[in-house]
């Protein structure tokens, strides 16, 4: 048996399903989760630089931290729970990219290292490394011809 519903229907059953949501609600969790993630990286930065690490390489530090904490929470399955409640707040920050690469060769780790993790690792992570490097390469080339002008 086909059901058949017209868009007033259908929007109609969709609202019903649909828990609501709370926008303010949502937008302060996000906003302090993904804060703090951003306080804890500074944190980082600044006890790499009065461990006598240059500032430089304290960012540096910091950024291989975050991403390793990212990695070790989606391992542990800590990540998703916080990511359920904080929404986009653990998306924006580098944790939130080390989650997207970790989590797929987590989830096909049991189709073997090569054909599972090997391929899944770079499902989220692969565009945006291509799109990084090809957007940095035009705009090095655009501010090159820029400067022979």
């Amino acid at each position: 048996m086909v059901m058949r519903l017209n868009k007033k229907e259908y929007a109609k059953l969709v609202k019903k399903q649909s828990p609501p949501s709370h926008v303010f609600l949502d937008t302060l969790k996000a906003f302090l989760v993904g804060g703090g993630i951003c306080a804890l990286g500074q944190g980082l930065v600044t006890i790499y630089t009065n461990m006598g690490v240059q500032e430089k390489d304290a960012k540096t530090l910091c950024s291989v931290s975050l991403v390793l904490l990212g990695v070790l929470l989606t391992i542990f399955g800590v990540y998703d729970k916080i990511a359920k409640h904080a929404g986009a707040g653990t998306l924006v920050p580098i944790t939130g990219f080390a989650n997207s690469i970790a989590a797929p060769a987590i989830e096909f780790k049991s189709e073997g290292y090569i054909l599972g993790v090997g391929a899944k690792i770079f499902t989220i992570a692969g565009p945006v490394i291509v799109y990084g490097t090809l957007a940095s390469v035009i705009y090095g080339f655009v501010y090159w011809i820029s400067t022979l002008l």
